[in-house]
């Protein structure tokens, strides 16, 4: 079921949480966010492609395999995200979304707003981020 909403509208605390606004808002959102994502991946193929030439100068074939290197691990880094994405889409879809992991208690509209993808509240994302340096300084 899709929800029409205007396209300057923000989620907000005094509506009900998880309403059909918000997680239509959200779903958009995501939608958006994952669709840069792709496009911006298939420009950075096509720019590799084009690139695919011989450097003569040893220096800048050196300076060409870095900068693929770096573009390839963001890549990497992004195709992770377009997972995170997709879960979360799918937790729109079963009623989950915007409720921690751990606590099960509502997750911020505004940190969702600011990390759609968000799956911890705050509070619980500092508490597994303090244990976490705990384990490390070990």
């Amino acid at each position: 079921m899709t929800v029409d909403i205007a396209a300057d509208y923000r989620p907000t605390v005094d509506e009900p949480f998880m309403n059909d606004r918000q997680r239509e808002y959200f779903r958009r959102k995501l939608l958006s966010w994952k669709e840069d994502i792709l496009k911006e991946s298939r420009e950075t193929l096509a720019n590799l492609q084009e690139e695919n030439q011989n450097h003569p100068d040893f220096a800048d074939r050196a300076s060409s395999e870095t900068d693929r290197s770096i573009e390839l691990r963001a890549r990497d880094r992004q195709r992770k995200l377009i997972a995170k994405i997709d879960a979360a889409l799918e937790r729109i879809e079963d009623g989950s979304y915007g409720y921690c992991e751990e606590t099960g208690e509502p997750i911020s509209v505004k940190r969702l707003d600011a990390r759609p993808i968000a799956t911890l509240s705050l509070e619980a994302q500092e508490a597994h981020e303090r244990r976490e340096k705990v384990y490390r300084d070990d």
